[in-house]
């Protein structure tokens, strides 16, 4: 089986390049739950690097349940995990927290066209070759880093959004303002799990602190799917309520304003609910 490389030269850190490397293989299909994964040696040898970068990327897929491990026999594609729906509002974290009277800041630390991944292209119907816009931010609010992002956005519905500056704005509303796209809804997922070394890195926590792993597609009203983003949120800092609804009430896809979820921001010692 033919592996993409190591980029040596690549500001990443290994160990994090590696994880997504093997995580493809598995959001691809070519690694199927049960299948067993090539040996810590193995993968020392093929892409040419340390066991303990091995060790840091197999123990980054078996937090995030991707694999897991067996004394004595190796490491295994996991089943994928069980998940329960929640509602959250179809506009954005920048526009929310503002609107609650809180200073957003943001850190763009990279905003360019992109081939989509495996599974991003999956995601959001799009063809082979096609690309996407990668953003990854830094977001902060009253002058705490809060969350690390990582969004792709469909360039074929917004041809030029690389160029836009994103530090302090709202993503969902230039989408509205400038290419008349409103996001109508969405499918998303929460899910705890501790920091690895690159999100402890980012968030500037400890290593294996808890954090609250937000993962999401968004749709245009007609159906068709235009964002997906990932969120790493500090868990000792943000907390989500969840509104329930009627299963009825959810097939009518309800009216944005309806369709309501609250995010708890700890500031200090008190709780402000946004």
């Amino acid at each position: 089986m033919n592996f993409k490389g190591i980029d040596k030269n690549s500001p990443i850190p290994y160990y994090y390049q590696l994880e997504q490397l093997l995580r493809e293989r598995v959001e691809n299909g070519e690694w199927k739950p049960g299948d067993n994964l090539p040996s810590e040696a193995e993968l020392c040898s093929t892409f040419k690097v340390s066991r303990t970068v091995v060790r840091q990327a197999l123990n980054k897929l078996s937090q995030d349940g991707i694999v897991y491990k067996e004394k004595g026999r190796g490491t295994f594609v996991a089943k994928p995990k069980l998940q329960e729906k929640f509602i959250q509002r179809t506009y954005g974290f920048y526009q929310e927290m503002r609107e609650k009277g809180l200073e957003v800041e943001s850190r763009v630390l990279e905003h360019e066209l992109v081939e989509s991944p495996t599974r991003i292209r999956t995601l959001l119907k799009l063809t082979e070759g096609q690309k996407v816009v990668k953003t990854s931010r830094l977001r902060s609010v009253n002058k705490e880093l809060i969350m690390f992002t990582t969004t792709y956005v469909r360039s074929d519905l917004c041809p030029g959004l690389e160029k836009e500056d994103l530090t302090n704005c709202s993503l969902y509303q230039l989408l509205w303002d400038k290419y008349k796209l409103k996001i109508s809804y969405g499918h998303r997922t929460l899910e705890a799990v501790a920091a690895s070394k690159y999100e402890a890195d980012m968030l500037k926590v400890p290593r294996s602190s808890s954090l609250v792993y937000l993962e999401s597609v968004s749709y245009l009203e007609d159906g068709t799917p235009i964002e997906y983003f990932e969120a790493w949120h500090r868990g000792d800092r943000c907390k989500f309520a969840i509104e329930l609804v009627p299963a009825e009430e959810m097939k009518k896809r309800i009216p944005t304003h309806k369709q309501d979820s609250t995010f708890w921001f700890n500031v200090g010692s008190t709780k402000q609910k946004l």
